[in-house]
C-alpha cells in the first residue's frame, strides 16, 4: 500500500505500508490516513515563517531597497552575491528574487505567490531553481558539470537560475572554470550566491558580482518579529523572555526561531523569563540588580551568597559577567543621556537608582574590572573562583566613598603636615630629601614674613593622592619658588598695587611655571622675561627672533591667566628685548639647569673609577654626546 502525505512545505511523501502494518494501526487502514498526514506535517518555526516576500523581510533595508528597484525598473545584473552571517536571510532573499523574475505576471518587486512558478518555488520544486549546496561539491567536476546546462534554455520559468550556496567553499579550479560563464552568461541565467565569509572569494569572482552586506538584526528587531509569531500561534509569552532570546541569538533570526521552538517546547505553555532563563543558563534582571545593590552596600558576604545561588542553578558565569557589564552599560548610559529610548521601561527604575548611587567613575571602573574578569576566566582555577575573584575584585576597588552629590566637586582635604614641598613645574618637579642651600622651615619662614596680616595660610598644591578627588584651585595660592635659596612672595588677596610691586624677576619665573597654558600661549610665557610693573601693567620682553609669539591671541590667553593667578586684572606690555634686558626667561632657566644636569652626568661618568678601568683594558673613549642624565 502507497500512501502519499503532505510533507514540509507543500513537498509530498510517499510511505510504503504492508497489510501487516495496516492491521497493527486499526481496523481499517483508510481511517489512518488523516493520522499521518497530521503526525508529518509540522514545520518548525523557521520554515513555517520564513518569507515569502520582500515586505516580510525583517531588517536588510538597504539590500531591500536596491533589489526592489532593481525588478520595478528592469535594470537585472546577472550575477548577485548575498553576505553575511549565519541566519540573516541570504538564501531568502535569493529565493524570493528567484520568484520575482519567474512569476507568471510578469517580473515585479511583489511576485503574486499563487501562480504555479511561485508555488513551486516556494515549495522548492521549480525545475528552473538550481539550488547547490558548494560545500558539498566543492570538486572542479561538480561545477563543469554544473555549466553543462548552462547554455541550455529554461524548461518553465523565464530565467534558469543558480543559487550556490556557501560559495566560498569552492575549490580553486571550480572558480577558475566558473569565470568565463560568470562574466559572459547566456541571457536567460542568472547566478545568485550566498556566503559567510566573503574574504575567501577570489576578487576575480567579487568583480563580477553584485555584492550585498546583509547585516546583523538588533534585539529589538528580533524580539519584536518573535512577539508577532507567537500572537499569530496564540502562546502567551513575556517580553523579557523574547529579549533573553534576542539577545542569544546574537544577531540571527534563524537562531532566534530555534531557540523559540525550544523554548515552547521547553515551558509548554507560556513562553517566560524563568523558563527561559533556565533553558540558557543565563542570568535574571532580578539576579543582577540582587549582585548591584550589593555592591552599593559593599556587602562582600552577600556577593558570595548570591554566587552560591549562581552555581546552584547551574549558571555559567561568563554569561553572568556579560550581563552584568550590560546593566554597567545601561547606567552609564542613564547617567549621560537620561531620556534613552533603548532601555526597557521596567528597568528604568531599578537602573535609574543605582545611577544615582554610583558615580560616572565608578560605573566605569566596575566594567572595566568585569571585561578584564571574563578575559581571565579560562586561567583560573575554576570558574566559580574566577568569578569570585572578579567580584571581590569589583568590591575593593571602589572608591573609598560614594559619590552622594553627583556633579559636585570634591572637597579637597586640608594638608596636615605644615612642611610640604612647595609646588613646582612639571619639568622641575625632583626630589630632593635634604635642601643644598635653605631648609623648608627657613624658606617657609621667609615667605611668612611678606604675606599680609589677613592672608590665608598656602597650602601646597602638590597632595598626597587620594581616590576620587581632585584638587581645588585657589586663586589666592602662593607662588612658590622654583629653587630654594630665592624668597617666596605671597601674592593673594591684599590689592593690586601690593601684589604688582611684589613681582620680581625671581618669583615671575616660578608664577609662569605654574600657569596652564599650551601651544603658542606656553612658548610665550616660558620665553618672556620680566622687566617692571607700573600700575596695572607689567612689562615684558621678549627676544627679536621669538616676536611672531606676541600675537593677539597668545597674549590675551597669557594676561588671563596671570591675572587669574594674581587674582587682580592686568594689562601685559611686550618690548623687544636690547642688551640692556639681559632678564633670564622661564625657558633659559630650563637650559641652564638642564645643561648643569647633563655636565654632572659628564663628570660623574669620567670620575667613575670603574669606567677608568674599561677605558685602560679596552683602550676605549668616552663618547659625551652619548651620556644621559638619570
Amino acid at each position: 500500500m502507497l500512501v502519499t502525505t503532505s510533507g514540509p512545505e507543500g513537498s509530498s511523501a510517499a510511505i510504503g505500508l504492508g497489510r501487516r502494518d495496516w492491521a497493527g494501526l486499526g481496523h481499517h487502514p483508510y481511517d489512518h490516513i488523516g493520522y499521518l498526514t497530521s503526525y508529518m506535517s509540522y514545520l518548525v518555526l523557521a520554515r513555517k515563517w520564513r518569507p515569502k516576500k520582500f515586505a516580510e523581510v525583517v531588517g536588510q533595508q538597504h539590500v531591500l531597497r536596491a533589489l526592489i528597484n532593481g525588478l520595478d525598473q528592469n535594470r537585472l545584473h546577472h550575477a548577485f552575491l548575498f553576505a553575511g552571517t549565519r541566519g540573516v536571510g541570504k538564501t531568502t532573499l535569493a529565493r524570493i528574487f528567484a520568484k520575482s523574475l519567474n512569476c507568471e505576471q510578469g517580473i515585479s518587486s511583489t511576485p503574486c505567490g499563487v501562480c504555479n512558478s511561485c508555488v513551486e518555488v516556494d515549495s522548492g520544486r521549480f525545475v528552473d531553481l538550481i539550488e547547490v549546496d558548494a560545500a558539498s561539491r566543492t570538486k572542479v567536476d561538480d561545477t563543469r558539470e554544473l555549466l553543462d546546462n548552462v547554455q541550455y534554455a529554461p524548461s518553465r520559468g523565464r530565467y534558469k537560475v543558480y543559487l550556490i550556496d556557501e560559495v566560498h567553499m569552492l575549490s580553486t579550479s571550480s572558480f577558475n572554470a566558473l569565470l568565463k560563464t560568470l562574466e559572459e552568461p547566456p541571457p536567460h541565467v542568472k547566478f545568485l550566491f550566498a556566503t559567510t565569509d566573503p574574504q575567501k572569494l577570489p576578487v576575480t569572482i567579487l568583480s563580477r558580482c553584485l555584492q550585498f552586506n546583509l547585516r546583523r538584526l538588533d534585539i529589538k528587531q528580533i524580539a519584536d518579529h518573535l512577539a508577532f509569531i507567537l500572537q499569530q500561534e496564540n502562546i502567551e509569552f513575556e517580553v523579557e523572555a523574547l529579549n533573553q532570546i534576542a539577545f542569544a541569538a546574537d544577531g540571527s533570526m534563524r537562531d532566534a526561531l530555534s531557540l523559540l521552538d525550544q523554548a515552547i517546547a521547553f515551558a509548554g505553555g507560556m513562553v517566560t523569563a524563568e523558563i527561559v532563563s533556565q533553558m540558557l543558563g543565563s542570568v535574571s534582571q532580578q539576579q543582577l540588580i540582587q549582585l548591584l545593590e550589593a555592591f552599593a552596600a559593599k556587602d562582600a558576604k552577600a556577593l558570595l551568597a548570591h554566587t552560591d545561588e549562581l552555581a546552584s542553578l547551574g549558571r555559567d558565569f561568563v554569561v553572568v559577567l556579560d550581563g552584568l557589564m550590560t546593566s554597567l552599560q545601561r547606567i552609564a548610559t542613564i547617567q549621560l543621556i537620561a531620556d534613552a529610548e533603548s532601555l526597557d521601561q521596567q528597568d528604568d527604575a531599578a537602573l535609574q537608582n543605582f545611577a544615582n548611587i554610583f558615580s560616572t567613575e565608578t560605573v566605569q571602573l566596575l566594567y572595566q574590572i568585569a571585561l578584564h574578569g571574563k578575559r581571565d576566566m579560562p586561567y583560573a582555577a575554576d570558574p566559580r573562583s574566577g568569578f569570585e575573584m572578579t567580584l571581590l575584585r569589583m568590591l575593593s576597588f571602589q572608591p573609598q566613598a560614594v559619590n552622594a552629590n553627583l556633579g559636585q566637586p570634591p572637597v579637597k582635604k586640608p594638608q596636615a603636615d605644615s612642611k610640604s614641598v612647595p609646588a613646582m613645574a612639571p619639568e622641575h618637579a625632583t626630589v630632593e630629601s635634604i635642601p643644598t642651600a635653605n631648609s623648608p622651615e627657613t624658606t617657609i619662614n621667609r615667605a611668612t614674613e611678606l604675606v599680609p596680616q589677613n592672608t590665608a595660610k598656602p597650602q601646597a598644591d602638590i597632595a598626597p593622592l587620594e581616590i576620587n578627588e581632585a584638587p581645588v584651585e585657589h586663586p589666592t595660592d602662593s607662588i612658590a619658588l622654583n629653587k630654594p635659596e630665592k624668597t617666596a612672595v605671597e601674592l593673594s588677596g591684599a590689592d593690586s598695587a601690593e601684589q604688582l610691586v611684589s613681582l620680581t624677576t625671581a618669583n615671575w619665573t616660578a608664577l609662569i611655571a605654574q600657569l596652564k597654558l599650551s601651544a603658542f600661549a606656553r612658548q610665550l610665557a616660558d620665553h618672556c622675561a620680566f622687566i617692571r610693573t607700573d600700575n596695572q601693567k607689567i612689562y615684558l620682553s621678549v627676544a627679536p627672533e621669538l616676536q611672531h609669539l606676541t600675537n593677539e591671541k597668545s597674549v590675551a590667553k597669557l594676561q588671563a591667566a596671570v591675572s587669574k593667578q594674581l587674582n587682580v586684572e592686568v594689562i601685559l606690555v611686550f618690548t623687544e628685548a636690547t642688551d640692556t634686558e639681559n632678564v633670564p626667561t622661564l625657558a633659559a632657566e630650563r637650559a641652564q639647569q638642564a645643561a648643569e644636569v647633563q655636565q654632572n652626568a659628564v663628570d660623574a661618568i669620567h670620575n667613575d673609577p670603574v669606567v677608568e678601568q674599561i677605558k685602560n683594558a679596552f683602550n676605549a673613549r668616552i663618547i659625551d654626546t652619548t651620556i644621559k642624565p638619570l
